[in-house]
């Protein structure tokens, strides 16, 4: 039986490590709670949203401490 390439293949998620700030992680847990979805959705549709609409991230890296 000769394998076939899946057609899915480009849609499927890529598992990766991310380091999060505490309060961000609250936030999504508490949405996930809300909403009953699990936080890595959520974390995951938020990005989405923001690649697909374009999204810039304002930095001020003076008032934000970093």
């Amino acid at each position: 039986m000769k394998s076939r390439t899946n057609p899915y293949a480009n849609r499927l998620k890529k598992q990766i490590t991310i380091r999060l700030d505490n309060s961000t992680i609250d936030y999504f847990k508490k949405l996930a709670e809300e909403t009953g979805f699990s936080c890595q959705a959520l974390i995951n549709l938020y990005l989405r949203d923001c690649t697909e609409s374009h999204k810039r991230l304002k930095v001020d890296w003076i008032e934000s401490g970093y």
